[in-house]
């Protein structure tokens, strides 16, 4: 590895998400190959959404992380070798099906362009290549049993998908007028994709992100539903992932959806008592 590239532990600090943040309660024994998935999908969400770089660049990078899955062999041309070689581990150590990490990369190539969803369903197949397919991964990482928990990994990761849309849009739409909210569910409000484009905030805004935030509302609690009570404990951090997320919603409603002023967050001290409540539970 070249001195200057930053190690899957650096990637995963330096990024600050939500998701790093609940890693930190797995079992160190487990955490390094976590760590090294972690640090797979921040670079490759970092890839299509680097403002900086052509767009031609941005198909290439992840064209070429896609083959890394049907080559089985480290490109060096790609850089981050070390990562590289430390995905592939991962997948054949917990025998995970590679359709799995090359989902989370059409995903990704998404984001390349501006895309519409004109329904939910539509919409579905895009979360459930980012986040659903996240979640399947880290099954047998988390040592679950992967066939239990296959459904309740599907279901969260469309309930913190949709919610991390509905906190996003305002900067969606700047970067690049992405919209990802289905524009069936706007037509529903008679809110309009220029309405949208104008972050006009009204009384159809709202009907139709209440309406939006009671789906996720609702896949929250199917999630909750599908938890097997056996992975349990193994799935702790996605417990915690769903408490944060879920709270994230709730602060959103409470204060009236302004998503176009304002970026939605949780603080330190929320998270860490999420964390600890999850953890002693």
């Amino acid at each position: 590895m070249a001195s200057n590239e930053p190690t899957a532990a650096e990637i995963t600090r330096k990024a600050k998400s939500n998701l790093a943040y609940a890693l930190k309660c797995v079992p160190a024994q487990r955490r390094q190959h976590l760590v090294a998935f972690y640090a797979f999908c921040r670079v490759i969400d970092d890839l299509a959404d680097d403002l900086a770089l052509p767009l031609e660049q941005k198909k290439e990078g992840l064209s070429q992380w896609k083959e890394l899955f049907t080559t089985n062999a480290v490109n060096p041309s790609l850089g981050l070798c070390d990562l590289q070689e430390s995905i592939l581990k991962v997948r054949d150590l917990y025998e995970i099906n590679p359709d799995y990490f090359t989902n989370i990369i059409e995903g990704c190539q998404m984001d390349l362009i501006s895309q519409r969803f004109g329904t939910w369903e539509d919409l579905k197949k895009y979360t459930y290549r980012v986040a659903s397919s996240v979640g399947l991964v880290c099954l047998p990482l988390f040592g679950a049993d992967p066939q239990r928990s296959h459904d309740y990994a599907i279901t969260l990761g469309h309930a913190l998908q949709l919610t991390n849309i509905l906190r996003d849009i305002g900067e969606d739409l700047t970067n690049g007028a992405r919209i990802y909210v289905p524009l069936h569910d706007l037509g529903r409000f008679q809110y309009t994709e220029r309405d949208l484009i104008g972050r006009v905030y009204d009384g159809r805004f709202l009907a139709f992100m209440t309406y939006q935030a009671q789906r996720a509302e609702d896949l929250f609690t199917e999630a909750q539903q599908l938890l097997p009570k056996e992975d349990d404990k193994a799935l702790l951090a996605p417990r915690i992932m769903h408490r944060i997320y879920h709270d994230l919603l709730a602060k959103m409603r409470n204060d009236g959806f302004r998503i176009f002023e304002k970026r939605y967050r949780l603080t330190k001290l929320q998270k860490l008592r999420i964390l600890l409540t999850e953890r002693f539970s």
